[in-house]
């Protein structure tokens, strides 16, 4: 018998998390579609690629708010349960709210694990494709940032010409080994400056130990500098900000290349906030279980559904704003970043600890 009810549990919470997320994402493709019709609409691709890229964009962003999504999917399944005495079936069974909080929140976590180590492999290799099927249709914008393994390239476009610079990496708030094309409006070279080090933490770039060459009555004539500033629109933080997407790089990746990563360039910071946000997502879902289990198992008697909708939309809102204000403070250095991801999650523990002892009395 504990077997058949030990089934029942998983089957049907199992169940309940998969037509949330199926509504979720039906919902999200809806939205997003809009958008990508107007990123293509002065294409000639049809709508078969918006749908297709948006329908590999849409898994991306269902984790982040997975959370959430189990959240959901936990208070529905216990309101479920406890309007239709099925709750109280299992309590005459031996089934206590302490146990079918441990089996539901249990579940939660290894879901976190699936989704970690199988799952978003699978949703990171979607977004870069993602994000390189896009790219490939943006290349006749005024301006242009990508970094792939030949270093970071920029194209800056002006009214009487344009501007493509190159680097190695970037390091800190520069730029290894910059060069620099300024074209006229016909492409043709202007000058060519190459830099061994860039200063772009604002947008008047400095560069040190420059040397210019420039076209002179079909010869190259050479110039070394000391030093050479530039006017751009870019700065460092402009230019990072562009490329911290955490849809396409997975866990594994993270945890397999990071030190890869730190010598391709990627900024320290942004890789331990990546790493660390994908590596508390288990411990997250426990949390938002044990939420919800606080929140729907205090009693045996019928509620009315509204009311718990209502509750649960507050929970959310306000988990989803006390997140967002802790990153920032660690983004801002006002906190450690690693706390800040980390803190919401403490937080939820300690209210989740004296919720579960308080229920399971019950």
């Amino acid at each position: 018998m504990n077997k058949i009810l030990f089934n029942y549990l998983l089957k049907n919470f199992f169940k309940t998390f998969f037509v949330v997320l199926a509504i979720l994402y039906c919902f999200g493709v809806i939205l997003n579609l809009f958008e990508e019709i107007e990123f293509f609409k002065n294409t000639e691709v049809g709508l078969f690629l918006p749908l297709v890229l948006t329908c590999l964009l849409v898994p991306g962003m269902l984790i982040k708010i997975l959370p959430f999504i189990i959240f959901i999917s936990s208070m529905w399944f216990m309101l479920k349960i406890r309007n239709n005495r099925d709750l109280l079936t299992l309590k005459v069974f031996g089934y206590s709210n302490l146990r079918i909080f441990l089996i539901l929140a249990l579940t939660s976590f290894f879901i976190g694990w699936i989704i970690l180590l199988i799952i978003n492999p699978i949703t990171s290799s979607m977004a870069k494709y993602y994000e390189k099927t896009k790219s490939n249709f943006s290349r006749d914008i005024d301006h242009l940032v990508t970094f792939n393994n030949n270093g970071l390239w920029i194209k800056e476009n002006f009214e009487n010409g344009s501007r493509i610079i190159s680097a190695d990496k970037p390091d800190g708030d520069s730029l290894i080994n910059t060069t620099i094309f300024h074209l006229d409006v016909n492409s043709y070279l202007i000058e060519k400056i190459t830099a061994k080090k860039t200063f772009i933490k604002n947008n008047n770039w400095i560069l040190n130990d420059v040397i210019v060459f420039k076209p002179s009555n079909g010869i190259l004539e050479t110039k070394k500098l000391d030093q050479y500033n530039i006017n751009s629109i870019y700065t460092y933080e402009k230019i990072t900000s562009l490329f911290k997407n955490f849809d396409t790089m997975s866990f594994v990746d993270l945890v397999m290349n990071y030190k890869e990563l730190l010598k391709n360039g990627y900024n320290k910071t942004f890789l331990n906030q990546s790493l660390h946000t994908l590596l508390s997502l288990p411990f997250f879902l426990l949390m938002m279980t044990a939420i919800a289990s606080i929140l729907t198992l205090h009693t045996l008697k019928k509620s009315d559904n509204l009311k718990f909708i209502t509750l649960g939309l507050i929970v959310s809102v306000l988990v989803f704003y006390f997140k967002n204000l802790s990153l920032a403070l660690g983004q801002t250095d006002k906190i450690p970043l690693i706390l800040a991801v980390w803190a919401p999650v403490l937080a939820l523990s300690l209210f989740a600890l004296v919720g579960v002892l308080q229920i399971n009395e019950k």
